[in-house]
């Protein structure tokens, strides 16, 4: 599996799961983020989830023989001296990047970072934990990843402070984390300024507004996206936001174009039930 088949698959969850968590109708009003709350939970669960737990979890999704070599590997690191570890733990990261997973292919490469302090290796580490959030349903385990996210990319925007890449990345873990969300848009908002067409500050800066109720805001972000590149998740959120404004000639035809790019039956069924309702 390639990573361009990685990435559809994981785009393709991401709108399964946020078309599974909405009803059908109505519209949705965003919730208010209780950031102290949110805060202690990460604190907590930063402590609690580990490689092994996540690493267990994620071999259930695999096939035999990917498993036993992740597994074979996860032995020999366990017996290996410590100056021995890091060429395993390289191998470890890049089996679980391999076949999509992951959460635990970012602690792998935390544990790279904390021992050789390079910028692309906390950049790796960081933009495999906000992955893991994102395709995540485990709140504690989410609390985690978004902790370690920031931890990451603090230590990058420390070693280059001017960095895009890890500016986007902060940004996107504060706002995620729900304790510094103005920081977190801020600095993505700094990105854009720099790269107008940014792909991942643009994406996120749209599903932030959705998520403070400010649809208007978020359309204009993913029509810019859709204008550079026709892709599934603009479009969906798109739809979404064009439905919550009650532009629902716009909400459809936003619907349509995700079910052609999408491909996928399921998904595409519950598609449809969206357009169904709105043009009752």
């Amino acid at each position: 599996m390639n990573k361009s088949q990685i990435a559809t698959i994981v785009i393709i969850l991401v709108v399964m799961g946020y078309l599974y968590a909405l009803p059908v109708k109505g519209l949705i009003k965003p919730k208010p983020e209780n950031t102290t709350a949110a805060a202690a939970t990460a604190s907590k669960a930063a402590v609690t989830v580990t490689v092994a737990d996540v690493s267990a979890t994620a071999k259930q999704a695999l096939e035999t023989t990917p498993a036993k070599q992740i597994s074979d590997l996860e032995a020999q690191l366990s017996n290996a001296p410590v100056g021995g570890k890091l060429a395993l733990q390289k191998q470890l990261a890049t089996k679980w990047d391999e076949v999509g997973q992951f959460a635990p292919a970012a602690f792998y490469y935390l544990d790279i970072a904390l021992q050789s302090n390079q910028l692309a290796d906390w950049l790796d580490a960081g933009k495999r934990f906000n992955s893991a959030y994102k395709v995540s349903q485990d709140t504690a385990a989410q609390a985690a990843f978004i902790t370690n996210a920031v931890e990451a990319f603090d230590h990058a925007t420390k070693l280059q402070p001017n960095n895009l890449e890890a500016k986007m990345g902060l940004g996107i873990a504060y706002v995620n984390g729900g304790a510094m969300p103005m920081q977190g848009i801020a600095l993505l908002l700094e990105v854009v300024k720099q790269e107008p067409k940014n792909h991942d500050a643009l994406l996120n800066l749209g599903m932030f507004s959705m998520k403070s109720g400010q649809y208007d805001k978020a359309v204009q972000r993913f029509k810019t996206m859709v204008a550079i590149k026709e892709e599934v998740e603009p479009y969906f959120y798109l739809a979404e936001s064009y439905k919550q404004l009650g532009q629902k000639e716009e909400a459809i035809a936003a619907y349509e174009k995700c079910k052609e790019l999408m491909g996928d039956p399921v998904a595409g069924q519950r598609i449809d039930e969206y357009i169904k309702e709105l043009k009752k």
